[in-house]
């Protein structure tokens, strides 16, 4: 019997893995809507891609694809620690990956200069939920309380997919 990839992989890690490549920068996201491969309905007529468009320098552009590469890489992980108990070694991740200290040297100023204001909100947000995550995440290790932590890293995930609904980098 083959099992079922939903029983490999951890839930939050299917939905990060959705998020990756083309679902999250040249597909469009639209509230409600299936990507076009797990749509069993006939195709429908591309519909315009409602997301604001932020324009980068060429560099900048890569080095923000990049750490949105390793925001997601992190998130996975996260998932991962989380699943296995090890809240410790989450809150770990987090920090490097999603923490204001995954930001080096000045490359947050350099991108906040071309970020739409609603796009550096959703990213302040989700550098300001990091920081919840890592002490419930911390605190979980002690307490036992997972409910917690869990919850904020659904935090964490909804700003990400509001941001990618949002915006898309050209």
């Amino acid at each position: 019997m083959k099992p079922r990839l939903s029983t490999v992989l951890p839930g939050g890690l299917l939905l990060a893995l959705a998020l990756t490549g083309a679902a999250a920068h040249d597909m469009p996201m639209h509230p409600g809507s299936m990507p076009p491969a797990a749509s069993t309905a006939l195709p429908a007529a591309p519909q315009a891609d409602g997301r604001a468009e932020v324009r980068f320098p060429p560099e900048l552009r890569r080095e923000v694809l990049a750490t949105m590469r390793m925001h997601l890489q992190g998130l996975a992980e996260i998932q991962q620690a989380m699943s296995q108990g090890r809240f410790d070694d989450a809150a770990r991740v987090a920090s490097m990956t999603l923490g204001m200290s995954s930001m080096h040297g000045d490359q947050a100023e350099q991108e906040a200069r071309y970020m739409p204001p609603g796009m550096r909100e959703l990213g302040a947000r989700l550098h300001m939920q990091t920081g919840e995550f890592i002490l419930a995440a911390q605190d979980a290790t002690a307490t036992g309380d997972l409910h917690k932590p869990q919850m904020v890293f659904g935090r964490m995930m909804q700003t990400c997919v509001a941001c990618h609904a949002a915006y898309r980098l050209q």
